[in-house]
């Protein structure tokens, strides 16, 4: 930072470790003051480490960076540059050559990654690289929660931050400690990308979700019914057998149908009441105003 002439600060999150960080944080913070810290009082993740830094951070352009030392510093300048001078609003990293073990991380990295670009539309190779670049509006006007750091991009992307690059960069291999993340967070990762696809389609139109879906398993269920009628009238009316109507397998599975698409339409119903009553159903990122 000071070779590139830089006014920086740094803002260094521990979240909730049982090593020597927080002291070695207190004594570099006392060096100098463009460093500062702080301190979990247990282990909150990743996304709760982020949102905090993000809201104390001041610069224009904030790049995140994990401590695990598999991230090169010596990116910043060029991050910094696609942000400042290209006008990117995220630019990404991309580990293109990944240094983890090739069955553990890098193909169910390769098939999430697949997955997350056709969900979102953002043609990102390495959506959940920790090192990152923004511009200051960009981490003011997101909410970063639960474990949604792997979506930061898509959470930009719905606040109306539709400049998003990426930049391969430098991979080191591990040299210390060992991840937290295990194979669960694949799944954990597939579910929260789906969370968030709802919320930013449906989230404040629920009715557009559920009612559709009410009505289409109630015409079925419909639809199913008449044909059962139908066909006992059918059969009557030439004097063939038939059975019963409620003894049909057939009945009960269009009684299931009518039964979903009623409780859909009121979950559309109490869905809308509860976006009408959110506080923030009005709340819009404005980019310029005069």
């Amino acid at each position: 930072m000071d070779k590139e002439g830089y006014a920086y600060e740094i803002i260094i999150v521990d979240d909730g470790s049982t090593d020597g960080t927080w002291p070695c944080v207190k004594d570099l913070s006392s060096a100098d003051n463009r460093i500062h810290g702080i301190r979990f009082r247990r282990n909150y993740g990743k996304s709760a480490a982020l949102y905090c830094g993000f809201e104390k951070a001041q610069g224009e352009v904030v790049i995140t960076m994990d401590a695990d030392l598999q991230d090169s510093p010596d990116e910043i300048p060029e991050l910094y540059n696609m942000i400042v001078r290209d006008g990117y609003d995220v630019v990404s990293g991309w580990k293109q050559h990944r240094k983890d073990n090739a069955l553990t991380k890098n193909l169910p990295s390769k098939l999430y990654n697949a997955t997350a670009r056709m969900i979102t539309g953002i043609k990102l190779h390495d959506m959940n690289c920790g090192l990152k670049a923004y511009r200051r509006e960009v981490v003011k006007s997101i909410e970063v929660y639960g474990e949604m750091h792997r979506y930061i991009p898509y959470l930009a992307k719905n606040a109306g931050y539709t400049k998003i690059g990426e930049k391969p960069v430098h991979h080191e291999k591990r040299k210390y400690g060992k991840s937290k993340f295990g194979m669960e967070r694949f799944v954990n990762g597939f579910l929260d990308l789906q969370s968030l696809w709802f919320l930013s389609t449906f989230g404040k139109k629920p009715m557009h979700f559920f009612g559709y879906s009410g009505l289409l398993m109630f015409f079925v269920g419909f639809v199913m019914t008449i044909w059962i009628i139908a066909a006992k009238l059918v059969h009557q009316a030439n004097g063939v057998r038939f059975r019963a109507v409620t003894d049909q397998p057939l009945f009960y599975l269009a009684l299931v149908a009518v039964i979903l698409g009623v409780v859909l339409f009121l979950a559309g119903f109490l869905g809308e009441m509860v976006a009408r009553s959110n506080s923030e159903r009005n709340k819009y990122n404005v980019s310029e105003e005069f």
